[in-house]
């Protein structure tokens, strides 16, 4: 029998970090298929809480965080280069609107209810990192959740509501009661804290040693990281 295995993955889908992540995860999970039924939950995190409801212009708000334009072209270069190895095509010159994610998160919750919340939050990464879709938009981010397998009516009444709201902001307060402070971080069984953007030999290090209490971290954005 397989054993059991739940992780909650804390991520917000603006983070770069939570998208390399994501995929360095997957490919650990890929090897331990034969041994561990997996369930993944994704939990909201907002790197930018204050964004503007229309987003704001990308690369100015990048180039404000990051102080230059030097340090601009370094940071997206070295996140670009990482994700290439891990199979990803970012294209940050693509994407020109920074949106705020609260009402991604609400359909993240929303896909969650309806049982194919990883392939939402995979359609989601893709469309702002590697497709430049402006997620800022209601019709876009409709667009992303029917394209990736929701039902178009259902999401369609779904985000005409304001149901899920709640949950995603008291999922965000329970985040911020553990101690959170930036994302990626993945909790494994309710019980084995990992942090940041860990190697796939690292995951699956920590999954076969799943019984042992270890601290482990990594590269992650946070709501004061000036560099993603």
């Amino acid at each position: 029998m397989k054993q059991q295995i739940e992780i909650e993955v804390v991520s917000d889908i603006v983070c770069p970090w939570c998208y390399i992540g994501k995929r360095r995860l997957e490919k650990a999970l890929d090897q331990l298929k034969d041994q561990y039924d997996v369930k993944l939950n994704f939990s909201p995190f907002e790197l930018n809480p204050d964004m503007p409801v229309e987003g704001t212009n990308q690369k100015e708000y990048l180039l404000s965080k990051f102080g230059s334009e030097q340090r601009y072209q370094q940071l997206i270069g070295t996140v670009t280069n990482v994700a290439k190895e891990e199979g990803l095509a970012f294209d940050y010159d693509l994407q020109t609107i920074s949106p705020n994610t609260r009402e991604v998160h609400r359909i993240l919750w929303f896909a969650g209810q309806e049982g194919i919340q990883p392939a939402i939050e995979e359609a989601f990464m893709k469309a702002y990192f590697e497709d430049g879709i402006d997620l800022s938009r209601k019709e876009n981010r409709i667009l992303v959740g029917i394209e990736a397998g929701l039902d178009r009516n259902k999401l369609v009444s779904f985000i005409n509501s304001d149901k899920g709201m709640l949950e995603v902001v008291a999922a965000e307060n329970i985040n911020k009661q553990r101690g959170i402070s930036g994302v990626p971080f993945y909790i494994i069984n309710n019980t084995h804290g990992v942090s940041g953007a860990q190697s796939s030999e690292t995951f699956l290090k920590i999954l076969i040693e799943i019984g042992q209490e270890s601290s482990f971290n990594g590269e992650t954005c946070d709501t004061e990281n000036k560099d993603c």
